[in-house]
C-alpha cells in the first residue's frame, strides 16, 4: 500500500480535511502553504496552493510549480478539488496531467468527488447535493465556474478526455478491470459515480490494486477511503501546556451552514459574539481597533470570542471576499499572544489569519466531525486549531468545535 502522499489543494480547509483522513489513522500528516515547509518530512504532506480565486491559467501555473517542488517520486498524488466545483479544478487537473506526462510518460487519473458524509454524491457523472443537482444548491448559485456540473464537460473544457464509470460498475465485480481499461486510453480520467461511503471505498480499493497507481482527483470523501485502504499506523499525539486564554472563533464564510451554526452558538452563554460589518473592516480604523480590544479582553479572561463578518448577502459584492478576509486578519493580528485556541470557517479566512499570526503549517491530529479537522499550529504560534469549510456541518457544528477546543486547551491533551 502507498506509504507517502502529496495532497495538493486549492484552499486551506480542503487541504486539511483531506490530510486528516490519514492523520486520524495514525499517519503523520501536516498542512503547509506558501513557502512554508514542515519541520521534518511527513508521510502525508498537504499543500494549499491558494488558487481558488485565480483565473484558470494562473491556477494551472501555480499547481504546476507546486508539483515540481513537492511531488517526490515516491509520493502518490491526491489532487484535492472542491466537492461543489468551485475554483478551477479542470485547469488544475490538466496541469497535473501535463506534469505527470512530462515526468513519467503517462498520466491516468481516478476522479471521485463524492463526499457522502456531507451530502455530496455523484450520479451519471454529475454532482448532487443532498440528493438534488448541484446546479440547484446555494453554493452553486453563489459561486460557480462552469456552465453545468456535468463532469465530462467540465474536464473537456480544459482538454481532458474523461469516461464515466457508472454506479453499476462501481458496485460490480469488475471495477478494477473497468478502470484498467480506461487507463489504456492514455491521458485519460475515469469519473466514478458514488452514492455511499461503501461506493467510495470500492473505488479506492480497486484503484490502489491497479498495476500502476493512478493519481487521484476528489474531495475528503475519497481521501478517507484511500487512507482506510492504505492501512493504519501509530503516531503519538502531541501534548501542549494548558492555557487559561479563551478560543478565538472566526466565521468569515457566507455559507448558510456557517451562519446557522454561528446563531446557534451565540444563543448560549459560552461565547461572546462580536459581529463586525464589512464597512468597518474596509475603512474604519477605530472600529477595527475596538473589535481587537473587545476580543482581547474576552480571551484574556478565559472566555471564547466569536468574531463574525456581519453581512447582508444580497447586498454584498462577492468579489470583496478576499479583501474582507485580509482586513479581518489585519484587525485580529494583535490578539495572537492571547489566543488559547483558534477555529476558522472558510479557507480564505483561515489562511489569512494564520499568515498574520506567523503560522506556516498545521500538524493534523484528529477530525471533530466530517470536514472539520483538528490540529496544532506550527510556527511563531503553537495552539490548537480547528478548520471547517464554510458549507460543511450543521447548526451544532460550532458548538462541538468550541467544546473540543476548550477541552484541548484546558487539559493540554488532544486525546
Amino acid at each position: 500500500m502507498a506509504a507517502r502522499w502529496l495532497i495538493l489543494a486549492d484552499d486551506l480547509t480542503g487541504a486539511a480535511d483531506c490530510a486528516i483522513a490519514f492523520g486520524r489513522r495514525g499517519r503523520a500528516a501536516s498542512v503547509t502553504w506558501g513557502d512554508g515547509v514542515t519541520a521534518e518530512p511527513v508521510p502525508v504532506l498537504a499543500y494549499d496552493a491558494d488558487s481558488r480565486g485565480l483565473a484558470a491559467e494562473a491556477a494551472a501555473q501555480r499547481h504546476g510549480e507546486a508539483l515540481g517542488r513537492l511531488l517526490e517520486p515516491d509520493r502518490v498524488l491526491f489532487k484535492k478539488i472542491d466537492s461543489t466545483l468551485r475554483g478551477q479544478p479542470a485547469a488544475e487537473t490538466a496541469a497535473t496531467i501535463a506534469f505527470l506526462e512530462a515526468r513519467d510518460g503517462a498520466a491516468f487519473g481516478v476522479f471521485a468527488p463524492a463526499f457522502p458524509a456531507t451530502g455530496r454524491t455523484t450520479a451519471e457523472g454529475r454532482i448532487r447535493v443532498a440528493g438534488r443537482p448541484l446546479e440547484e444548491a446555494e453554493v452553486w448559485r453563489r459561486d460557480h465556474t462552469y456552465p453545468s456540473a456535468d463532469l465530462v464537460a467540465v474536464l473537456a473544457s480544459a482538454g481532458i478526455a474523461a469516461e464515466t464509470v457508472g454506479l453499476e460498475t462501481v458496485r460490480g465485480a469488475n471495477l478494477a478491470a473497468a478502470l484498467a481499461e480506461v487507463a489504456t486510453r492514455g491521458r485519460a480520467v475515469a469519473i466514478c459515480d458514488a452514492e455511499s461511503e461503501a461506493d467510495v471505498d470500492r473505488i479506492a480499493q480497486a484503484s490502489l490494486a491497479l498495476p500502476r497507481t493512478p493519481f487521484f482527483i476528489g474531495s475528503a470523501g475519497l481521501a478517507h477511503a484511500l487512507a482506510a485502504a492504505s492501512g493504519t499506523a501509530a503516531v503519538p499525539l502531541p501534548r501542549i501546556s494548558p492555557s487559561a486564554h479563551g478560543a478565538l472563533i472566526v466565521v468569515g464564510s457566507l455559507a448558510a451552514a456557517s451562519r446557522a451554526a454561528a446563531r446557534k452558538l451565540t444563543a448560549g452563554e459560552s461565547v461572546v459574539h462580536l459581529p463586525v460589518a464589512p464597512e468597518t473592516l474596509l475603512g474604519d480604523t477605530e472600529g477595527r481597533a475596538a473589535l481587537a480590544a473587545q476580543a482581547a479582553a474576552v480571551l484574556a479572561a478565559g472566555g471564547d470570542a466569536l468574531v463574525e463578518i456581519a453581512v447582508d448577502e444580497a447586498a454584498l459584492d462577492m468579489t470583496l471576499g478576499p479583501r474582507l478576509a485580509r482586513a479581518l486578519a489585519d484587525a485580529l493580528e494583535p490578539l495572537a499572544p492571547r489566543i488559547g485556541a483558534l477555529a476558522a470557517t472558510g479557507g480564505e479566512t483561515a489562511a489569512a489569519l494564520l499568515a498574520r499570526f506567523g503560522v506556516g503549517g498545521i500538524r493534523l491530529v484528529d477530525e471533530i466531525e466530517p470536514g472539520v479537522s483538528l490540529g496544532l499550529t506550527l510556527g511563531r504560534l503553537s495552539i490548537p486549531i480547528a478548520t471547517k469549510a464554510g458549507a460543511f456541518g450543521d447548526a451544532d457544528s460550532l458548538i462541538r468545535i468550541a467544546e473540543r477546543l476548550r477541552a484541548v486547551r484546558t487539559e493540554g491533551s488532544f486525546a
